[in-house]
């Protein structure tokens, strides 16, 4: 697994100068950065909420919030500093912006301060006041270590090796999946079920006990399932169920965590048909997963599962998916935009999200 990595610490001197020469500090994901690799920029106009203490500066408030059930911590003027939803272990913590851009598919840039990270517990009411929420919220309000925005962009095309303590590269480039020997244009051109014990190339027990070996045909791959479950299962630690109906956790499939019972759904499941598209979409939050109905063959069975990421420079609201068009994940245009709102390919088949 990959190394816990140290965050250093964001001195208010430091800060002053980097401002005084740039309003920009940007963070390159590989010294020998190419033009097509992602990249990712933190603005240096938000300061540290917790100023190494463990406790945001200045007077706080809690707030409860419904539809869904959640836990809002404000600034006293009002500023969101985090949000916590009840029956889900994603947190949304405010932090440095960064603008994450994949323009080897896109000229789309997401600009975001949302931190999202998963907590070590499921959120409730009044879970404010327990240890294990302060003791964790100590350690990453404010916080630059890897998020799971900058996972997620660590698969994309251009995105460098990362190796572990064992030499297993647990973050590069990924693929979608192997060329399916029976495809065509519009059809199934590479296959599924590329997980990511595949990408890994290595062996997995899951906690039933089921091993499961990769194939080494999908070595560095991973379809859409499998992007989520790599992301937010091998590097989060989120519970992974070895599929759909063995053992407890993060399901194999997209229609499996959308009907599955882990996490709050934001916009509940009505059905697959055109008609059951969301009526609004103002409820999804950045760090939900969003679902879709996209292949008529897969009948009552959604298809198709992203992240939600925030806006992008122009005010749409963008998602990453690991799709075949691409041959991986990406936040491009190809095979459809990666919008949840207008009525393009993907934004027409949404029907529900859920929030881990």
């Amino acid at each position: 697994m990959p190394p816990k990595k140290k965050r250093p610490a964001v001195h208010a001197v430091t800060v002053l100068a980097l401002l005084a020469g740039s309003a920009y500090l940007t963070v390159e994901l590989r010294k020998d950065e190419q033009d097509k690799a992602p990249k990712v920029q933190a603005v240096t106009d938000t300061p540290d909420l917790t100023n190494g203490t463990g406790q945001a500066d200045g007077k706080q408030k809690w707030e409860r919030l419904r539809n869904p059930d959640r836990s809002v911590l404000r600034t006293e003027d009002g500023k969101v500093l985090a949000s916590f939803t009840d029956g889900a272990r994603t947190a949304t913590l405010s932090g440095p912006s960064r603008t994450f851009a994949e323009p080897t598919n896109t000229k789309s840039k997401v600009v975001t301060d949302n931190w999202v990270r998963l907590m070590p517990e499921i959120w409730r009411k009044g879970a404010e006041k327990e240890k294990w929420f302060k003791d964790w919220f100590k350690e990453f309000a404010g916080s630059e270590e890897d998020d799971i925005f900058a996972m997620a962009f660590q698969y994309v095309e251009g995105a460098p090796v990362k190796k572990d303590d064992e030499g297993i590269s647990y973050a590069g480039d990924a693929s979608f999946g192997p060329l399916n020997p029976n495809g065509s244009e519009g059809n199934d051109l590479r296959e599924e079920q590329s997980d990511f014990f595949d990408y890994l190339g290595i062996p997995y027990t899951f906690r039933d006990g089921t091993t499961i070996q990769p194939e080494a045909k999908r070595a560095r791959a991973m379809d859409c399932s499998g992007f989520i479950r790599t992301i937010f299962g091998y590097r989060a630690r989120y519970p992974l169920m070895a599929s759909d109906l063995a053992g407890d956790g993060l399901p194999r499939t997209a229609n499996g965590m959308a009907r599955g019972k882990v996490g709050t759904a934001v916009i509940p499941l009505k059905g697959v048909a055109a008609a059951d598209r969301p009526k609004t979409i103002d409820v999804v939050q950045p760090g939900d997963l969003v679902f879709f109905k996209l292949d008529a063959r897969t009948k009552q069975r959604l298809d198709h599962v992203g992240i939600f990421l925030g806006h992008d420079a122009e005010g749409h609201k963008i998602f990453i998916s690991s799709r075949e068009e691409v041959n991986g994940p990406t936040i491009g245009d190809k095979g459809g935009t990666s919008r949840l709102d207008g009525n393009g390919y993907y934004a027409s088949a949404l029907r529900s999200a859920k929030r881990l």
